[in-house]
């Protein structure tokens, strides 16, 4: 009784709901500069690549950098998290990601660009795990299923990323246009920094066990919270592949424009936000385990048109089908993560998730080189088919436990 009695009083209470508007506003806008800074890095990548001479491996394993800063910043962020707040937390790192997207121009060798994308990862890996925190307890305060609109404004922001990067690649050094995205990152924080720093994170309005605490995930519950992040890990390694490689693909294979090369990952981009957009209609008509397997299939398909096929439009057409196949299955997987396992599910399902994004590029390089890059393009198709067929066994296994 005094805990219902709590959650009545503090929804009640005046201006917490415009409180918690902003915080949504405040939020929404990091996510959206988070893809923009990292859109307009991956659309110079052609041109960084030729600046130092590296090769297609050579280029992955400086792109590990970008990995191996994410991954050892994703454990230690939790801690910080904890300790000085999800929001002062992404309000730093949303500094260091606009200070460090500058750094790579100024590289000549593949060794300098994967040092200085150490710095560059370990900001984005910080800045993605801090405002997904944030926005889970906004979540869990609005109780009203906003996590893909989030995820959303990442999408949007990267499309406008890449469609500066496109507008700009023919006129502007990559050290000017990055230097540009550095303004921008700091002005943006600036502007909606404050917002999160005055506010404190909303406590979640949910349901608790009678003796005041969670009770912890069983060793199944566990087990059900890794496989929704490897189905997270299989569909981000799409996204984190056609980032990095997508744009090299249309300007080595297809033999685009520096310009043309860039629209790639906006039209991929554009695909996604639209798909997110309208994510909540998709799951109330196809509930979750139809919409990860059509989805899966559909990416499939498109992954293997836009790596395979010989035209550049026709490409184009394929990396907006993977965007839209791909949209939803990342913000259901950690959805359905937070549903079995509170926050600690997300946490685990969102590092699996974004380990697939930012370890999927290296290896894309390595394969590059054993074969070709269209065909290590097809690897996305092959794990988007994966988190298909995942998805379609949990969705399964879950009806026959309910049936039982």
């Amino acid at each position: 009784m005094p805990q219902i009695n709590k959650a009545r009083t503090h929804k009640d209470v005046p201006g917490h709901s415009s409180s918690l508007t902003r915080l949504r506003i405040a939020l929404t806008v990091f996510f959206a500069l988070d893809g923009f800074v990292f859109a307009g890095w991956v659309v110079r990548i052609p041109a960084i690549k030729a600046q130092t001479g590296a090769s297609a491996s050579t280029l992955g394993l400086a792109l590990l950098g970008v990995s191996a800063g994410a991954v050892i910043t994703m454990i230690l962020t939790g801690r910080l998290c904890r300790r000085y707040g999800n929001h002062r937390v992404t309000v730093v790192c949303a500094v260091l990601l606009s200070l460090s997207v500058a750094l790579p121009p100024l590289t000549h060798s593949a060794l300098a660009l994967g040092l200085v994308l150490l710095l560059f990862g370990a900001a984005y890996g910080g800045i993605n795990v801090a405002f997904n925190s944030a926005a889970v307890e906004l979540v869990a305060a609005l109780r009203r299923p906003v996590m893909p609109s989030f995820h959303a404004a990442f999408s949007l922001g990267g499309m406008v990323g890449a469609g500066l990067g496109a507008l700009v690649a023919g006129a502007l050094s990559p050290t000017r246009h990055l230097l540009l995205l550095t303004v921008v990152g700091l002005l943006v924080t600036a502007a909606a920094g404050p917002t999160l720093l005055r506010h404190e994170p909303p406590p979640p309005e949910r349901e608790l066990p009678a003796e005041g605490s969670p009770r912890r995930p069983d060793r199944r519950t566990r087990g059900l919270v890794i496989v929704f992040g490897l189905i997270a890990g299989c569909t981000a390694y799409g996204e984190g592949a056609l980032a990095d490689w997508g744009a090299l693909h249309l300007e080595q294979d297809l033999h685009a424009s520096a310009g043309a090369a860039a629209v790639g990952y906006s039209c991929f981009a554009l695909a996604m936000t639209v798909g997110r957009l309208t994510g909540t209609t998709l799951l109330e008509r196809l509930g979750r385990t139809r919409t990860v397997v059509t989805g899966g299939t559909t990416a499939a398909a498109g992954m293997l048109l836009g790596s395979l096929a010989p035209s550049l439009w026709a490409a184009l057409l394929g990396y907006a089908i993977t965007g839209i196949g791909l949209a939803n299955l990342f913000p259901v997987a950690v959805e359905r993560a937070g549903a079995l396992a509170g926050p600690g599910g997300v946490a685990t399902a969102s590092t699996l998730g974004y380990g697939g994004m930012l370890l999927g590029p290296p290896a894309i390089g390595f394969m590059a080189d054993w074969f070709t890059l269209p065909a290590a393009l097809t690897s996305v198709a092959v794990l988007a088919a994966a988190a298909a067929v995942v998805g379609a066994l949990v969705g399964a296994a879950a009806r026959r436990a309910d049936g039982g």
